[in-house]
């Protein structure tokens, strides 16, 4: 099977010792069509993770990164349930998903960016690294500047829904049983890292397909690159 690795030890080869290349085809493949053929790959999975998660129901219709009531609020949810709040809590949780939705969108500039100021040894460390090691690459890279950009995003969303109103409502009912912490109090913050959380989640499964398979998930110089490396 064609793997990332066989694209590591070609990028390697052409930076150390270009002319001990043995196959014709890989002869050919530069330290820039390495780099540029991941660089290709992790913006095409980076696009990939937001255009799924930046739609309706992005959030809301997959359970792998549905935004549910924080985890205070969770252990009071059944009894609020019962004392007639069931409406409220589902509202809250609907509303939490929709502004994820909505700031997702934002990350994409952020994300190619990142792409973009990758130096060689960061392209070598994702390449030799685990399953995740571009997505750990875009969380060491991205997350404060995605939070600034997430935060305004989700505070506009959830002030056009009501949704900090609906959040207090909650967590009072849930302070008064004595099971909720003041510092959960901040819906957008608490919205705002759970979308990082989805959007890195997502990132993570097309990183692992890529490496999985990376002729048939990528496009462009990627295609061009693993497709050099599979002759």
């Amino acid at each position: 099977m064609r793997t990332i690795v066989g694209f590591f030890i070609a990028a390697v080869i052409s930076v150390q010792a270009p002319v001990q290349v043995h196959a014709a085809s890989l002869a050919d493949l530069t330290n820039a069509d390495a780099v540029g053929g991941l660089k290709d790959a992790l913006t095409q999975g980076a696009s990939a993770a937001i255009s799924k998660l930046g739609v309706e129901n992005g959030f809301f219709g997959n359970d792998k990164v549905k935004i549910p009531l924080p985890d205070a609020i969770k252990r009071v949810e059944g009894g609020l349930r019962l004392i007639g709040m069931q409406k409220q809590a589902d509202e809250l949780v609907l509303a939490m998903n929709r502004a994820a939705e909505s700031a997702v969108t934002e990350a994409k500039p952020l994300l190619v960016n990142a792409v973009k100021n990758m130096s060689v040894q960061d392209a070598k460390g994702i390449l030799t690294g685990g399953d995740t090691a571009a997505t750990e690459y875009f969380r060491k890279t991205t997350s404060a500047d995605l939070t600034k950009k997430f935060l305004p995003v989700v505070t506009k969303a959830t002030e056009k829904v009501g949704l900090a109103q609906k959040y207090d409502q909650l967590a009072g009912q849930g302070a008064k049983l004595g099971l909720v912490d003041a510092k959960q109090a901040n819906i957008e913050s608490y919205v705002t890292q759970k979308t990082l959380d989805g959007l890195f989640t997502m990132i993570a499964e097309q990183e692992k397909a890529i490496r999985k398979d990376p002729v048939g998930t990528a496009t462009g110089m990627a295609k061009k690159v693993f497709s050099l490396l599979g002759k």
